[in-house]
């Protein structure tokens, strides 16, 4: 069976409508064993695509995972990259912001750890945040220090330009981007909560202000369409991922970015025939010192 990732896309310049994508599809897969297998699949697949990134060092790939809480970004991150190379993977979780980074522009803590040509980036949540819970909450404006006349009624408009513009440029520079909002429902967030509090093992991932946030879903929802409409671009589209079943969220997640770094036509660097030579030579060298013990 095929899955088809296109199905997930935000096109550019389409209305997102999130109450018109189920959080608990799962594609073409009645059930997890119709689709046993798949996922160690692309994993080999994405390692084999990782050491030809690498080898050829001319693009680097970014990953983006939005989403709500306990949607499930930790562990599409575990089980989709579990068979990268560490030495050619980046992850980076971005919290609350600190005092340095609210004295520079919103973008400045993203931009500074961007994956290096040849690498592969993970943002676990991202510049995003700033369209998303700075919206809902408006009042953090107040701790970046902006001049007061620059915080008007089109701000989020002006921020969705800047972004835009922005991953227009890395990706005229070499950086692939894809972009994965993990829709989960609000029943399953709840059940998630349920099991972080049931659980030992998980109360430390649970926080009474995700209670908090979640009372405002409406808002976040309203936020998440408007940042996907306008945001996604050829450059750097955005998938909505079906999050509510965590083995085919991992699925499409592993899916999107074969795809992506199968556009690359990622090959093993060709040596001259100069280089030929000299590993040729080189080769000779270590056969005599064989031979001689």
């Amino acid at each position: 069976m095929k899955l088809d990732i296109e199905r997930y896309r935000v096109r550019p310049g389409k209305r997102v409508r999130l109450d018109r994508h189920n959080p608990g599809a799962t594609g073409p897969f009645r059930r997890p064993e119709d689709a046993e297998g798949r996922l160690e699949k692309g994993v080999r697949r994405l390692a084999d695509y990782q050491e030809r990134l690498h080898a050829q060092d001319r693009w680097s790939m970014l990953l983006i995972l939005q989403a709500m809480d306990a949607a499930g970004k930790d562990s599409t991150i575990k089980h989709v990259m579990r068979g990268l190379n560490p030495m050619g993977t980046r992850v980076v979780s971005f919290k609350t912001p600190s005092a340095e980074e609210l004295d520079h522009d919103y973008m400045w803590r993203s931009l500074k750890v961007l994956p290096e040509r040849g690498c592969i980036g993970v943002f676990n949540r991202s510049h995003y945040e700033e369209v998303l819970v700075v919206r809902v909450h408006p009042e953090l404006l107040a701790r970046q220090h902006l001049p007061p006349r620059l915080v008007g009624r089109r701000i989020w408009r002006q921020r969705y330009e800047d972004i835009n513009a922005v991953e227009r440029y890395l990706s005229r520079n070499g950086t692939v981007i894809r972009k994965c909002f993990l829709h989960v429902s609000k029943k399953e967030q709840r059940r998630r909560f349920l099991e972080r509090l049931d659980n030992p093992a998980k109360n430390w991932k649970f926080s009474a202000g995700d209670v908090d946030e979640r009372q405002l879903w409406p808002a976040y929802m309203e936020a998440y369409e408007d940042a996907l409409t306008a945001t996604s671009t050829e450059e750097a589209p955005w998938f909505v991922v079906s999050a509510d079943n965590k083995w085919f969220m991992h699925l499409l997640v592993a899916e999107i970015l074969i795809d992506a770094l199968a556009g690359l036509n990622l090959k093993y660097p060709e040596l001259t025939p100069a280089e030929r030579r000299a590993l040729a030579g080189t080769r000779a060298r270590l056969m005599k010192g064989a031979r001689g013990g």
